[in-house]
C-alpha cells in the first residue's frame, strides 16, 4: 500500500489566520505570573489608578479659585466635563488595544499621556488651555482605569483576583472623599497648580515600578484594527456624555445644539452596530452579549454606576445647604461611606478567594444599597449625623460588595484574548450609568426646587440653588434658611426613591447571574 502523501494545508483567509494565531496564543498565558513581580505590579497600578480617580474629583473645590485666577466662568463646567468625556470615550479603545498589542506598552503610553496632560494643566494660563489640557489628561486617565483592572487578569489567578479587585474598589471610594479634601488643602496651602503637579512624582515612580515589575509578552500576532467601530463608538459615547453633562444646565433640553448632539449619538450607535457585525476584530464584539456573565455584569455596572453617582452627587448639596456645613465638613461626612467600601470590598475579595463563588455578593450589595436609599428618602434638616453616617455606611458596603464581583466574574468568563475588552465594557457601562443618572437627577432636582421656591420673599430671589454657598446662606434670615433647607430636602426625596428602584432592578438582575467557579488557572474559560 503506497504511503499516503501529507495533506495539503487549507488556504486561510486573513481573518481566519488572525483568529488561529489568537487561539494559539490563548492556550497559554501571555504573561507568566512567576516572571512578573506581582507585588510591585499591583502597588504600581493601584497608585496610577488612584491618581486617575482623584483627578475626577480633586478640582471640584478648587474651581472658584481657578476661575478667579484664569477667568472664563462661562466655561467652568468644561474643566470637569473635558476629563470625564475623554476618559469615557477612550476606555473601550484601551481595553481592545491592550488585548491586541499587550498591556505593558499601552500602560506606558497611557501614563505618559496622563502625566503630560497633568503638567500642561499645572502651567495653564487661560481657561481654554486648561480645558484642552484636561481633555489630554483624560485621554490617559481613561486608559489607567481599564488597564489596571485588566492587568490583574494577567498576573493573578481568577480565584485570587477578588482580593485585589477589592483593593481597587477601595481606591475609588477613597478618591471620592479624598479628592475634594485634597483639592481644598492644595488651594489653601500652596496653589491650585499643585492639584496637577502632584501627579508627576507619584506617577513617575509608579510607572518605574510597573516597568520593573511587569514582564512584556514577546509574542506578536497580525491584527486588523476596527477603525470604523472605534470611531462610531467614540461618537456614541461622546454624545451621551455631552448630552448628560450639558443638558438642563449649560444647554436647555430643547436647545437645537443639544438635539443635534443627541441625533449624532443615535446615528453613531447605529453605525457602531453595523461596523461590529462586519469587523474581523471588533472593538466591542457583539457576541460577548450572548455570554450570560458579560451581559448581566454589564447591566449591573450600569445600575450600580447610577446608584453610586446619583446618590453621592447630592449629599454635599444637602449637607451644605440644608445642614449649613462647610465644603470640608461635608467631605468628612462621607468617610463612613469610604469605610463601608473598604471593609465590604475586602470581605468580598476574601470570600471569593476562599469559596471560588461570587453570585451572592451583588445580591447582598444591592440589598444594602436599597436599604440605604430608603433611609436617604427620609432626610430633612433635622436628620442626625449618626443616621446619615449609617445610611452612607450601608451604601458604601453595598458598592464594595458589587464592584469587585463585576470585574472578577467577567474576567473569569471570557477568553483571555478578550479580557481587556470585557473589562473596559464594565467600566464604560458604569460611567454611562453614572452620567445619565446625574443628568436626569439634576434636571429633576432643578424642577422640584423651582416649584418649591416660586413664592415671594427671600426664597423667590435666591435663583439657582446650585449657586448658593455657605456665606450666602448665612446671610439669610432664620425663616428663609429653614424654608430653603426644607425645600432642598424635599427635592431630594424623589431622587432617592428612583435610585431605590434602580437598586431593586439590580437586585433582580443579580439572581440571573451565572456562577462559573473561580479557579486557580491563569487562562479563563470561554463560555
Amino acid at each position: 500500500m503506497p504511503a499516503s502523501s501529507p495533506a495539503t494545508p487549507p488556504v486561510l483567509t486573513a481573518g481566519a489566520r488572525i483568529e488561529a494565531q489568537k487561539a494559539a496564543l490563548t492556550q497559554a498565558p501571555k504573561t507568566d505570573p512567576g516572571e512578573s513581580r506581582v507585588g510591585v505590579v499591583i502597588g504600581s497600578v493601584a497608585v496610577l489608578m488612584l491618581l486617575a480617580a482623584l483627578d475626577q474629583t480633586i478640582v471640584s473645590t478648587a474651581l472658584p479659585t481657578i476661575v478667579a485666577d484664569l477667568g472664563g466662568l462661562d466655561h467652568l463646567s468644561w474643566v470637569v466635563t473635558a476629563y470625564m468625556l475623554a476618559s469615557t470615550v477612550v476606555a473601550p479603545l484601551y481595553g481592545k488595544l491592550g488585548d491586541l498589542y499587550g498591556r505593558r506598552t499601552i500602560v506606558i503610553f497611557a501614563v505618559c499621556v496622563f502625566l503630560l496632560g497633568s503638567m500642561l494643566c499645572g502651567v495653564a494660563n487661560s481657561m481654554t488651555f486648561l480645558i484642552l489640557a484636561r481633555a489630554l489628561q483624560g485621554l490617559g486617565g481613561g486608559g489607567l482605569f481599564v488597564l489596571a483592572l485588566s492587568i490583574i487578569g494577567d498576573v493573578i489567578p481568577p480565584r485570587e483576583r477578588g482580593k485585589v479587585q477589592g483593593v481597587f474598589a477601595g481606591v475609588f471610594g477613597v478618591a471620592s472623599v479624598a479628592g475634594p479634601l485634597l483639592g481644598g488643602w492644595f488651594v489653601q496651602a500652596l496653589s491650585w497648580h499643585w492639584i496637577f503637579f502632584v501627579n508627576l512624582p507619584f506617577g513617575i515612580l509608579a510607572l518605574a515600578g510597573f516597568i520593573f515589575g511587569f514582564r512584556a509578552n514577546p509574542e506578536r500576532v497580525s491584527h486588523k484594527i476596527d477603525y470604523a467601530g472605534a470611531l462610531a463608538l467614540s461618537v456614541t459615547l461622546a454624545g451621551i456624555v455631552l448630552v448628560t453633562s450639558l443638558g438642563g444646565s449649560t444647554l436647555a433640553f430643547s436647545d437645537p445644539v443639544l438635539l443635534a448632539i443627541l441625533a449624532a449619538a443615535l446615528l453613531g450607535f447605529l453605525a457602531f452596530i453595523l461596523a461590529e457585525r462586519r469587523a474581523v476584530e471588533p472593538v466591542l464584539p457583539l457576541d460577548l452579549f450572548k455570554n450570560n456573565v458579560f451581559l448581566v455584569t454589564s447591566i449591573v455596572s450600569l445600575l450600580s454606576g447610577a446608584m453610586m453617582f446619583g446618590a453621592l452627587t447630592y449629599i454635599p448639596i444637602y449637607l451644605q445647604i440644608a445642614k449649613g456645613t462647610t465644603p470640608t465638613q461635608s467631605g468628612l461626612q462621607l468617610i463612613s461611606m469610604t469605610f463601608g467600601i473598604l471593609t465590604a470590598s475586602n470581605i468580598a475579595g476574601r470570600y471569593m478567594g476562599k469559596t471560588g463563588k461570587y453570585k451572592a455578593l451583588p445580591i447582598i450589595g444591592f440589598t444594602l444599597g436599597l436599604v440605604a436609599m430608603l433611609m436617604l428618602t427620609q432626610l430633612d434638616a433635622s436628620t442626625s449625623s449618626p443616621y446619615l453616617w449609617g445610611a452612607l455606611l450601608l451604601l458604601g458596603a453595598g458598592m464594595g460588595s458589587i464592584f469587585p464581583v463585576v470585574t472578577t466574574a467577567v474576567q473569569n468568563a471570557v477568553p483571555k484574548n478578550r479580557l481587556g475588552t470585557a473589562t473596559a465594557a464594565g467600566l464604560m457601562f458604569r460611567q454611562v450609568g453614572g452620567s445619565v443618572a446625574v443628568a436626569f437627577f439634576g434636571a429633576l432636582f432643578a424642577v422640584r426646587m423651582a416649584a418649591s421656591m416660586g413664592g415671594s420673599g427671600e426664597s423667590a430671589a435666591l435663583g439657582n440653588v446650585a449657586e448658593l454657598g455657605p456665606q450666602m446662606i448665612s446671610g439669610l434670615s432664620a425663616q428663609a434658611q429653614a424654608a430653603l433647607a426644607a425645600n432642598v430636602s424635599g427635592a431630594l426625596h424623589p431622587i432617592y426613591y428612583i435610585t431605590a428602584v434602580l437598586c431593586a432592578l439590580g437586585l433582580a438582575m443579580s439572581f440571573f447571574l451565572k456562577e462559573i467557579p473561580l479557579t486557580n488557572r491563569h487562562v479563563p474559560k470561554g463560555e
